[in-house]
Protein backbone atom coordinates (compact mmCIF):
# COMPACT_ATOMS: atom_id res chain seq x y z
CA UNK A 1 0.00 0.00 0.00
CA UNK A 2 1.30 3.50 -1.26
CA UNK A 3 1.49 6.36 1.17
CA UNK A 4 -1.34 8.15 -0.66
CA UNK A 5 -3.33 4.80 -0.17
CA UNK A 6 -2.61 5.01 3.38
CA UNK A 7 -3.69 8.80 3.81
CA UNK A 8 -6.65 7.84 1.87
CA UNK A 9 -7.90 5.09 3.90
CA UNK A 10 -6.63 7.21 7.16
CA UNK A 11 -9.09 10.15 5.71
CA UNK A 12 -11.85 7.83 5.02
CA UNK A 13 -12.38 6.29 8.44
CA UNK A 14 -12.15 9.62 9.61
CA UNK A 15 -14.77 11.01 7.75
CA UNK A 16 -16.71 7.51 9.02
CA UNK A 17 -15.94 8.16 12.51
CA UNK A 18 -16.97 11.58 12.34
CA UNK A 19 -20.23 11.23 10.75
CA UNK A 20 -20.94 8.64 13.27
CA UNK A 21 -19.86 11.20 16.11
CA UNK A 22 -22.38 13.70 14.06
CA UNK A 23 -25.08 11.32 14.25
CA UNK A 24 -25.32 9.98 17.44
CA UNK A 25 -24.83 13.62 18.67
CA UNK A 26 -27.67 14.77 16.82
CA UNK A 27 -29.76 12.40 18.07
CA UNK A 28 -28.96 12.84 21.71
CA UNK A 29 -29.43 16.62 21.01
CA UNK A 30 -33.31 15.71 19.72
CA UNK A 31 -33.55 13.89 23.12
CA UNK A 32 -32.86 16.48 25.32
CA UNK A 33 -34.38 18.78 23.43
CA UNK A 34 -37.61 16.26 23.65
CA UNK A 35 -36.80 16.48 27.57
CA UNK A 36 -36.42 20.00 27.92
CA UNK A 37 -40.21 20.47 26.14
CA UNK A 38 -41.24 17.79 28.16
CA UNK A 39 -40.59 19.43 31.32
CA UNK A 40 -41.46 23.32 30.29
CA UNK A 41 -45.31 21.16 29.40
CA UNK A 42 -45.16 19.77 32.93
CA UNK A 43 -44.12 22.79 34.61
CA UNK A 44 -46.76 25.29 33.09
CA UNK A 45 -49.44 22.44 33.78
CA UNK A 46 -48.16 22.25 37.33
CA UNK A 47 -48.94 26.20 37.54
CA UNK A 48 -52.06 25.98 36.30
CA UNK A 49 -53.15 23.50 38.65
CA UNK A 50 -51.75 25.41 41.71
CA UNK A 51 -53.46 28.91 40.08
CA UNK A 52 -56.71 26.40 40.19
CA UNK A 53 -56.60 25.24 43.70
CA UNK A 54 -55.60 28.60 44.74
CA UNK A 55 -59.05 29.45 43.10
CA UNK A 56 -60.82 26.65 44.63
CA UNK A 57 -59.41 28.02 48.31
CA UNK A 58 -61.01 31.29 47.25
CA UNK A 59 -64.25 30.26 45.93
CA UNK A 60 -64.70 28.09 49.66
CA UNK A 61 -63.59 31.43 51.20
CA UNK A 62 -66.00 33.20 49.57
CA UNK A 63 -68.92 31.03 50.08
CA UNK A 64 -68.04 30.21 53.61
CA UNK A 65 -67.04 33.85 54.93
CA UNK A 66 -68.89 36.19 52.42
CA UNK A 67 -71.97 34.26 51.50
CA UNK A 68 -72.17 32.92 55.16
CA UNK A 69 -72.43 29.42 53.89
CA UNK A 70 -72.46 26.06 57.12
CA UNK A 71 -70.62 24.07 54.52
CA UNK A 72 -69.32 23.57 51.23
CA UNK A 73 -69.60 20.48 49.32
CA UNK A 74 -68.61 19.31 45.31
CA UNK A 75 -72.41 20.00 44.33
CA UNK A 76 -71.42 23.85 44.47
CA UNK A 77 -71.45 24.54 40.58
CA UNK A 78 -67.78 26.67 41.36
CA UNK A 79 -66.58 24.06 43.29
CA UNK A 80 -67.66 21.15 41.42
CA UNK A 81 -65.88 23.03 38.15
CA UNK A 82 -62.63 23.68 39.87
CA UNK A 83 -62.00 19.97 40.44
CA UNK A 84 -62.65 18.92 37.19
CA UNK A 85 -60.10 21.36 36.13
CA UNK A 86 -57.87 20.18 38.60
CA UNK A 87 -58.36 16.70 37.96
CA UNK A 88 -57.63 16.82 34.69
CA UNK A 89 -54.73 18.68 34.84
CA UNK A 90 -53.22 15.78 36.92
CA UNK A 91 -53.94 13.52 34.75
CA UNK A 92 -52.19 15.82 31.80
CA UNK A 93 -49.06 16.27 33.87
CA UNK A 94 -48.78 12.16 35.07
CA UNK A 95 -49.06 11.52 31.32
CA UNK A 96 -46.10 14.07 30.26
CA UNK A 97 -44.08 12.41 33.47
CA UNK A 98 -44.81 8.93 31.96
CA UNK A 99 -43.27 9.99 28.50
CA UNK A 100 -40.68 12.17 30.14
CA UNK A 101 -39.54 9.23 31.81
CA UNK A 102 -39.87 6.65 28.31
CA UNK A 103 -37.45 9.00 26.98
Amino acid sequence: MTFAEKMKDMIDKGVVASRELAKKASEKAKELGAKGVLKLEIAQLESQAEKLIAKLGAEVYASMVERKAVNVSRDNPAVADALKEIESLRDSIEKKEKEFAAI
